[in-house]
Formats: C-alpha cells, structure tokens, sequence
C-alpha cells in the first residue's frame, strides 16, 4: 500500500496492485493504483502472466508473514513467488524486471556472515527459532530465483518492520540484525530502485540506521556485493 502511494504519484506512472481478497479493493484503488484480485494460493501462472504483460517491473511482496499454518506460509512464501518467477518468464518478449521483498539473515543456516558479531548471531538464533518455516520458504525462493536468467531480479532484505514513521534513513548492507526499520522506508527504497537497473542482480541487507538511504543504496550498488548467502 506504501509503495503503490509512491509510485502512483510518479508522473506517467501506472501501478496495477494484484491482491487476493476482494474487501481490500477500496483501500487498494485509494493508494492510486488499478486493482486486480488474484490468489498466489489458487490462481494459475498463466493469470499473473496475462497481468504482467507490457509491464516494466513487478514487485513482490506478498506474504504470510510466519503466521498461520506452517503448509500456508510455505504456500505463500515459496510456491507462491516461484509462481511469479514461472509467470514472469512467460511473458511474451520483453520480460519485466522483478524487485522481491525478502527478509535480512534469510541464509543457510550453515554458513554464518563474517561480518555478524555475537549480537547477531543471538537476534538470529532467536529468528529462526521463532519462524523457522517462514525462513526456509524464504530462503528456498531467494535460492530458486538467484538461477534464473530469464529476466533481470534484485532481493530486498529488511529488518524487522516497525509502523514508525519513515525517517529516510538506514543502514544499507551488512546491516545489524536488532535494528528494526519502518515500513514507510522499506516502501521509499523499493521504489527507489524502479530506477535502478543496475541494482539487476543484488540481494540488498537494509535496516535501521543514519545513513541517507538515498546515498547508502547508491553506494552498495556501485560496489555490487550481494548479501545473500545461498
């Protein structure tokens, strides 16, 4: 809903915002965008092909948040994006470039980042512990989707997400598990990088932090290091 606000307001922008129940549409059609109502759980590839056609990029985030049926969220949280990654590769022609919402410290389990220091190794050790599901179906479609090659993807990773008002700033890459970040600035940097082709590629760490997110996602860019640890 954030980013479909920022975005609608861009000139020359159209936003199509697809969702599965159809009591949102009224919250979803005030944001600016167009409505779709699609089921990630029931409705075939071919339908969300169909909907990202002559489109230049498809946002994902969609999600069953580690909540519910541990079946549900690995429905949702991997079935359901290698659903998108299917559909955006029958696309006819040219294929839109896809911009996915994962989460920080989404890895395997096994190798553990050099740059985690003992704080956060234990903020991990008590993520996986409290949503080891949601983490795995994370993991598995970031894992899925840094093979393909059909169209060009960048990886999100946020924090923990805080209903704050975005201060439009954060640490970006290599980020500190226990720093929480706004919803409001997940939302501006996503849309900060519909501008950023050169982003193709990337799986960017962002949480809380004093760096201009502007300026700090710019520099990560530039210095193309991923932060996903397949």
């Amino acid at each position: 809903m954030r980013l479909a606000r920022i975005l609608s307001a861009r000139p020359n922008t159209k936003v199509l915002s697809i969702f599965r129940n159809p009591q949102h549409t009224e919250d979803v059609s005030g944001t600016g965008a167009s409505p779709l109502v699609l089921s990630l759980e029931d409705d075939p590839k071919e339908k969300f092909a169909e909907a990202f056609e002559n489109k230049d990029i498809v946002y994902f985030s969609a999600g069953a948040g580690g909540k519910g049926r541990p079946e549900r969220t690995r429905k949702v949280d991997y079935e359901g994006a290698l659903k998108v990654f299917d559909a955006i590769e029958l696309v006819g022609g040219e294929k839109p470039r896809l911009i996915i919402v994962s989460a920080i410290d989404v890895r395997d389990p096994n190798v553990v980042p050099a740059h985690y220091n003992d704080e956060d190794k234990a903020v991990s050790e008590r993520i996986r512990n409290a949503i080891p599901v949601y983490m795995q179906a994370k993991y598995d479609a970031d894992k899925n989707l840094v093979q393909r090659t059909a169209f060009k993807w960048t990886i999100l990773r946020p924090g923990g997400l805080s209903n704050e008002p975005g201060t439009g700033k954060a640490s970006v890459g290599k980020a500190r598990l226990k720093n929480t970040i706004s919803r409001d600035d997940v939302a501006y940097t996503l849309a900060l990088l519909a501008d950023r082709p050169d982003a193709s590629g990337l799986a960017i760490d962002i949480a809380g932090g004093d760096d201009k997110i502007e300026d700090a996602l710019d520099a990560f860019i530039k210095k193309g290091e991923t932060d996903f640890l397949g």
